[in-house]
């Protein structure tokens, strides 16, 4: 395990990260800070947890579309799949029988 330190909305919070992990990490935590600036920007006047939980709820919409669209994604190869495996079928069925 490694300590890290990163910053988002300028207050710095130590991490613990395998090695491995750790660049992965910072990126996330980077586009974290990222969207939690632009909504400060946005809702100057509103305290800094509602910008966090707004900015949390932007990130996880995101993510949830993310998700439905490689869900929708993987169905529709499925799909694909089961068409190729049936007329990959029909086609040594006519082989067999010429």
């Amino acid at each position: 395990m490694k300590s890290i330190k990163v910053t988002i909305l300028g207050r710095q919070y130590p991490l613990k990260v395998e090695d491995h992990e750790e660049e992965a990490m910072v990126r996330i935590c980077n586009f974290v800070d990222d969207r939690f600036k632009t909504y400060r920007q946005q809702l100057a006047k509103q305290p800094e947890s509602t910008v966090m939980v707004l900015a949390a709820l932007s990130i996880a919409e995101e993510l949830f579309e993310a998700r439905k669209a490689n869900s929708e994604m993987e169905s529709s190869e499925e799909v694909l799949m089961e068409r190729v495996n049936k007329s990959l079928e029909r086609l040594l069925s006519d082989i067999r029988e010429s």
